[in-house]
C-alpha cells in the first residue's frame, strides 16, 4: 500500500471510529440511512449528517411535548410519523440559540440550511422505502443564504504575508518569536504550497516525502472520495519547498507511522490541520487584521488569482479539484471590482468628434 494512501486510510479509520460514535446516539432505525448513503458520501459528510440528526433528535426530546423525556436510540419510524412541518419550523427557530451540556450554540443561515437539508435527505429515504407516510421536511422552504464576496488576499497581501513569514515581525509576541525560529523554513513552504496550489489542508497534511518530484515540480495528493492526483507548482514553490527539505531530512519522527510525512510539528509528528490552521491564522492576521484568513482563504486566493490570469473556469475546476464546474463558477467567476471600474468607461453615451470647434 502507497504510504500516502496509508494515512488516508488511518485518517478515514479514525472519521469512521468518531461516526458510530455519534451513530451510537442515535435511534436504531438511522443505521438503515447511514448504510443507504454510504456510496454516494464521503465519511465527512456522514458525521456532519449524524451530528445534524443527533440535534434534532435531542431538540424534539426536550422541546416538543409529545417527544418529551423519551429515549432518543427508542425512537421508532412511527414517532417519526409524528413529527409535523411546525415542528421542523420550531426546530430552525430554536437553531437561533440553544444550550446542550451547558455549551451555547448560535446557527446562521447556511448552518440551518444544512441541518435542514438532512431531515429532508432522512425522511426521504424512508418515505421512498413506503416506511414513513410523508416527508414533512419538504413543506419548509430553506432559509435564503446570501452569497457573500470572497474573502481573499490582494497581492500586496500575499507578498506582506510571505515577507512577514521569512522576516518576521514586530508585532509577534516573544514565544511566537522563539517558534519563528525554528518553524519559519517550514512555515514559508507551507504557505507558499497553499497559495501557489490551491490545495485543500488535508491534502497538505497528507503529503509525503515520496510524493514530491523536484524533477518536474509536482506532487501527489489524494482528493476527497481517494481518488490520486497529480499537481504541478512554479519554481519559487519549489526552492521554498527544497529549503524545507534539507531540514526535514534531519529529522527523525517520533512515531514509525510519519517516517515519510513531509510536513513535521515542533513535535516531530505529521503536522495536524489545527497546527496549520493555527500558524495561518498567526501571519495573516499581522497582515491583514480585518480578513479572517484560513487555509480555505488562501485556496480562494489561488482560484481567484488563477482565474483572472486565465479567464478558464474550467482550467480553475481541474486544479481546484471541483467535481461540479458550477462549484467554480458560483465562486470564481465573478466580475472583479477593478473589471467592474473598466467596464464603465467601455459604454460610450455621447459620440464624441474630436474635430469639432468651438
Amino acid at each position: 500500500m502507497d504510504i500516502q494512501e496509508s494515512y488516508v486510510k488511518q485518517r478515514d479509520e479514525k472519521n469512521i471510529t468518531k461516526l458510530r460514535k455519534i451513530r451510537n446516539q442515535l435511534p436504531t432505525f438511522c443505521s438503515e440511512f447511514f448504510i443507504g448513503i454510504e456510496n454516494k458520501t464521503s465519511v465527512l459528510t456522514r458525521i456532519a449528517y449524524a451530528q445534524d440528526l443527533l440535534t434534532f433528535f435531542k431538540f424534539l426530546t426536550s422541546e416538543i411535548p409529545f417527544f418529551e423525556n423519551k429515549d432518543i436510540r427508542l425512537l421508532t419510524l412511527s414517532d417519526i410519523n409524528e413529527i409535523t412541518a411546525e415542528h421542523i419550523e420550531l426546530f430552525l427557530d430554536y437553531l437561533n440559540l440553544y444550550y446542550i451540556d451547558g455549551k451555547k450554540y448560535i446557527n446562521n443561515d447556511k448552518a440551518k440550511a444544512r441541518k435542514l437539508a438532512t431531515i429532508r435527505s432522512l425522511l426521504k429515504y424512508f418515505y421512498k422505502k413506503d416506511k414513513i407516510n410523508e416527508n414533512v421536511a419538504q413543506k419548509i422552504d430553506m432559509p435564503k443564504i446570501y452569497t457573500k464576496n470572497i474573502i481573499r488576499l490582494e497581492q500586496n497581501e500575499v507578498y506582506n504575508l510571505l515577507n512577514v513569514v521569512d522576516n518576521g515581525d514586530s508585532s509577534l509576541t516573544r514565544q511566537q518569536k522563539d517558534f519563528h525560529k525554528h518553524t519559519r523554513i517550514r512555515d514559508l513552504a507551507i504557505l507558499m504550497l497553499f497559495l501557489g496550489t490551491g490545495i485543500r489542508i488535508s491534502e497538505l497534511v497528507g503529503i509525503n516525502i515520496k510524493d514530491i518530484n523536484f524533477d518536474n515540480n509536482s506532487f501527489v495528493i489524494t482528493r476527497k472520495g481517494g481518488n490520486q492526483y497529480i499537481l504541478y507548482f512554479s519554481n519559487e514553490v519549489a526552492d521554498a519547498l527544497l529549503s524545507y527539505k534539507r531540514i526535514r531530512e534531519q529529522i527523525n519522527p517520533v512515531k514509525q507511522e510519519d517516517n515519510d510525512a513531509f510536513f513535521l510539528s515542533l513535535q516531530n509528528k505529521r503536522i495536524s490541520p489545527r497546527a496549520v490552521q493555527n500558524l495561518v491564522k498567526k501571519y495573516s492576521r499581522i497582515v491583514s487584521p480585518l480578513k479572517k484568513i484560513s487555509p480555505h482563504k488562501l485556496r480562494s486566493t489561488y482560484g481567484t488569482n488563477l482565474y483572472q490570469q486565465t479567464h478558464d473556469i474550467y482550467i480553475v475546476a481541474d486544479v481546484l479539484g471541483h467535481k461540479d464546474v458550477n462549484t467554480t463558477k458560483k465562486h470564481y467567476a465573478a466580475i472583479s471590482e477593478n473589471i467592474r471600474k473598466q467596464a464603465s468607461s467601455l459604454v460610450k453615451l455621447r459620440e464624441t468628434d474630436t474635430n469639432d470647434e468651438e
